[in-house]
């Protein structure tokens, strides 16, 4: 199981938010460069960049934050965020980004997604943000009508690479990753599932390992990190 430490990036800072608010933000790092230089220096084999301002203008705009983060480490990085056309998709993808995120697309322009892992294989994931099982978009600001199963099975069929399931309610709460939901979708999809959202203790990350055979393949690492709740080298070395 893959552990991705993340760094959401506002105003180029990295800050956590609390259940997706942009009003309940906390500063953690000034430096997102000298943040990721850390995570690193404790082991981790990817980061997750988010950029949060980016989610809600529908365009990069930590663009400079991120390109210091890809010059700062040798570790490849997802990025989410602001990522709705194929030229921004492949902007990012030529600048060092190993997989990009798509979110908000996922659910409003299901062609986007068919051709961008038609035309980038193995490089483009969806994020899937769920609030009460139904998918949440625009930077959580809004709730569509569809489930979260029905849009994972609809971009599986796409070609996703992996799919990035977050439970809005637990993110940035510590309130505990929702395990049961992240293993119920996953095994129903042969897309590996990263669980994102609320993971606030080594206990958590033990739960998610064991249902690793459900297609659990990672787990996002926020809050929990910052707040020192959780030991990144320790967290590694539990999950191999």
């Amino acid at each position: 199981m893959i552990l991705y430490p993340a760094i959401d990036l506002k105003g180029g800072r990295c800050v956590r938010l609390l259940r997706g608010e942009m009003s309940a933000a906390t500063v953690f790092n000034d430096d997102p460069a000298a943040q990721a230089q850390s995570f690193v220096a404790a082991g981790c084999r990817w980061l997750h960049l988010v950029d949060l301002d980016g989610a809600f203008a529908g365009k990069p705009m930590n663009a400079a934050s991120v390109e210091a983060i890809l010059a700062a480490v040798q570790v490849p990085a997802q990025l989410g965020g602001g990522i709705r056309d194929l030229a921004t998709i492949e902007a990012w993808l030529g600048k060092g980004i190993a997989r990009v995120i798509l979110g908000t697309a996922a659910l409003t322009d299901p062609a986007l997604v068919t051709e961008a892992c038609r035309r980038f294989p193995g490089r483009v994931a969806v994020g899937i943000d769920a609030r009460g099982g139904r998918v949440a978009v625009e930077g959580w600001a809004k709730t569509s009508a569809m489930t979260a199963l029905d849009l994972a099975l609809r971009v599986e069929e796409a070609g996703a690479a992996a799919i990035i399931f977050t439970d809005i309610e637990r993110d940035g709460a510590l309130a505990g990753v929702n395990v049961a939901a992240t293993a119920a979708l996953a095994q129903k999809l042969k897309t590996p599932v990263i669980a994102s959202g609320g993971v606030a203790t080594l206990a958590d990350l033990a739960a998610l390992k064991e249902c690793e055979d459900a297609g659990i393949a990672g787990a996002i690492l926020g809050r929990a990190l910052y707040d020192g709740r959780i030991d990144l080298a320790q967290a590694l070395a539990m999950v191999g």
